[in-house]
């Protein structure tokens, strides 16, 4: 779970999940396309490091079709994170 935490507390890995929360399943070069739209100009390079700290972290799972790799964001580990904070939150209470 610290992987995790990890992974969201950067801006722009943040903005990634973001975007896949809005729209699953895009390429690299969708992300990198509404990455720039949002302010962050990356190379596609560096946008492919954010992805795989997301990836190590479970946050985002890719598929290979062909010559297209499709990134889509696993929503059970963003649940797992929530209830963590809610029992912390629940702790303070």
């Amino acid at each position: 779970m610290d992987a995790v935490f990890r992974a969201l507390g950067d801006p722009v890995r943040l903005a990634l999940v973001e975007e896949l929360a809005r729209r699953n399943d895009q390429t690299l070069f969708e992300l990198c396309v509404r990455l720039i739209n949002r302010g962050h100009s990356l190379s596609r390079q560096a946008v492919a490091k954010h992805v795989a700290s997301l990836r190590d972290a479970g946050l985002v799972h890719l598929t290979t079709s062909g010559r297209t790799t499709i990134h889509h964001l696993d929503p059970t580990v963003l649940v797992q994170a929530q209830a963590r904070v809610a029992h912390l939150i629940e702790e303070l209470s």
